[in-house]
């Protein structure tokens, strides 16, 4: 008996035993609360998933063992191995784990999922290389306003080509400050009041109005924050340029990350005949916007506090650019691995439970920020070797259960999400099942390598029935079940299910907790905080001994837990009333009936 097996049978029997003990927890929490007894277990909120839930999930509790730290371990080593070169889009790391996958699929028994009897989903993509000036030139419209200011790349700006061609340039073009670059009318705000913008490079803030809970949601982002949505919004109003101004806060991570992620090779779907596109896509720090600002007479720090009120209107900085980038051109492709455990239910194996995490991370980079020259690998241990290797955990648990799920199962590693969820987002667009049948999604981006935590973050937390699910699974681990703890980062934007929710599908993006067993309060947002600092999208991503594995194990039972109740659940979830992604799903559901 090889040591995976005999790891997985002895955690089912404590898995079982664990079991028991709850159920007899609970049974004396219940009767000495009712007998008004004065004790301890008596002040305990213990929680208490339902009776129903209770026999779901005790009964699959051997082939939840299947979920340990061996074989999440031996995954993660694998995928963050030098061997595959940071597994950037089109490599041939890249390849190299899409085969790795496909492979464990089917040895772990499953068939095939794309649409063509494969395992690959084809995703095409354009590799854009922009090559833009050391600096970049601001000239101020009169003399007397301070002559002209240049920004210096990598230190000061990030440029990036907007369009698909060997040359992106802007020629004598105006700045404009758009604020928040937003217009969402649920909210009564449009920082753009119909001012023509034609032609124009629009400066732009990150984040959302977040300063009052009654502007959007507070300190929780939306996608009116993401940098995807600041550019969209910025072509669609005939806008040459875009310039989103960086700081830590509104980004959520340091200006190196920025740098890094944005340098060498982008990557994005073939635009077919899209319309609607930039020059350039920029970022460029705080400091130095508002040093070029100072040139044309202008604060920014007083252009922000104007940009705080729906009143705000476009404010022309007195300030022309041109700037010329030339694109290095390639054709390449990468590809969703995709593996389908059919239901047993004649009708509902038409409908989908849809597990997802992605391959992909940056691939060969630059020498890191210390100037070191011997290590390019962007290794992507935690983001995302952990997220699959956890995905994959779980599919062999499912391939362990004593009987088959009543709806269909599809484990969907998708490419290319560092580069704005390409990989998802061709699959949304080309799903393998009507969005109408798709269930949920549950999604695995960067896990807990901290160790065990007492609570769960369910990033998505109050948008879906998911929710009712999340806390019989949570009260069974005996875990807390908590929403996105950082909001503020727009987490439910920044990963996989968001592709999918907007074709209606509800989600749960699985994050590790952060009130760690054993460890004094503040500790594990202390080390989310370092890792953010030291080693997100750096070279340094890498396995090392220090990674606690039981956080991980945790939480993908915790995903396998919950496809299993909602795989078996007589209906599917749905968003509720009100929710931003609903009329996607009315839609879908309208389709298939």
């Amino acid at each position: 008996m090889n040591i995976v097996k005999t790891t997985s049978l002895l955690a089912a029997e404590a898995l079982r035993i664990g079991s028991v003990v709850r159920r007899i927890e609970m049974v004396l929490a219940v009767l000495l609360v009712s007998n008004g007894c004065d004790s301890d277990l008596a002040d305990i909120d213990l929680p208490r998933p339902s009776a129903e839930y209770l026999d779901e999930l005790d009964e699959i509790a051997e082939a939840a063992a299947f979920i340990n730290e061996t074989a999440i371990r031996a995954t993660v080593a694998e995928l963050a191995g030098d061997a595959y070169e940071g597994r950037g889009p089109g490599s041939n790391g890249d390849r190299k784990a899409q085969a790795y996958l496909a492979q464990r699929l089917a040895e772990l028994g499953y068939d095939p999922g794309s649409a063509d009897g494969g395992w690959y989903q084809r995703v095409a993509l354009v590799s854009v290389e922009a090559r833009a000036p050391e600096s970049w030139l601001f000239v101020a419209d009169t003399t007397e306003q301070g002559g002209e200011y240049r920004l210096a790349r990598g230190v000061d700006f990030i440029a990036s080509s907007g369009v698909q061609t060997e040359v992106a340039s802007i020629v004598d073009a105006e700045l404009v400050f758009v604020g928040y670059g937003i217009q969402a009318p649920e909210y009564g705000w449009d920082d753009f009041k119909g001012v023509d913008l034609t032609g124009k490079v629009l400066v732009v803030l990150n984040n959302d109005p977040h300063w009052d809970d009654t502007l959007f949601e507070g300190k929780r982002r939306l996608y009116y924050g993401r940098w995807t949505y600041k550019y969209e919004s910025a072509a669609r109003r005939g806008a040459a340029g875009a310039i989103i101004i960086h700081t830590d806060e509104s980004a959520g991570y340091p200006w190196q990350v920025v740098q890094t992620s944005w340098s060498g090779a982008n990557f994005e779907l073939p635009a077919e005949g899209r319309v609607e596109t930039l020059q350039v896509a920029a970022w460029a720090t705080y400091p130095s916007v508002a040093a070029m600002l100072e040139t044309a007479g202008l604060s920014l720090d007083a252009l922000v506090a104007q940009a705080r009120s729906p009143d705000f209107r476009p404010v022309a900085l007195n300030l022309r650019t041109s700037i010329t980038l030339e694109n290095e051109i390639n054709a390449v492709e990468t590809a969703n691995v995709l593996g389908l455990l059919r239901g047993s239910d004649p009708a509902l194996a038409e409908e989908v439970v849809i597990y997802t995490a992605h391959h992909d991370h940056l691939g060969l980079g630059r020498p890191n920020l210390a100037g070191d020259l011997s290590d390019r690998i962007y290794n992507g241990a935690r983001d995302n070797a952990s997220g699959a290797a956890m995905v994959l955990a779980i599919a062999g648990a499912f391939q362990a259960l004593p009987r088959l799920p009543r709806r269909s199962v599809l484990f969907a590693f998708v490419g290319a999400e560092e580069q704005g969820l390409l990989g998802s987002l061709l699959y949304a667009r080309q799903p393998t099942f009507p969005p109408g049948r798709i269930a949920a999604n549950i999604n695995y981006d960067s896990a807990n390598i901290w160790g065990a935590t007492r609570d769960v973050v369910f990033i998505g937390k109050g948008k879906s029935t998911l929710d009712a699910v999340a806390e019989q699974v949570a009260a069974y681990q005996g875990r807390v079940l908590v929403g996105d703890t950082a909001g503020e980062l727009g987490r439910f934007y920044r990963s996989d299910q968001f592709s999918l929710a907007r074709i209606g599908v509800p989600g749960i993006y699985v994050k590790g907790g952060s009130d760690f067993v054993g460890r004094e309060p503040g500790w594990g947002p202390a080390q989310m905080r370092a890792y953010t600092q030291r080693h997100y999208h750096q070279p340094s991503d890498q396995l090392t001994d220090d990674w606690a594995f039981s956080g991980m194990v945790q939480d993908a039972s915790f995903g396998f837990q919950a496809g299993w109740l909602i795989s078996n659940a007589q209906h599917m979830p749905r968003w509720y009333q009100g929710d931003e992604f609903e009329p996607a799903r009315l839609r879908a559901l309208e389709a298939v009936r």
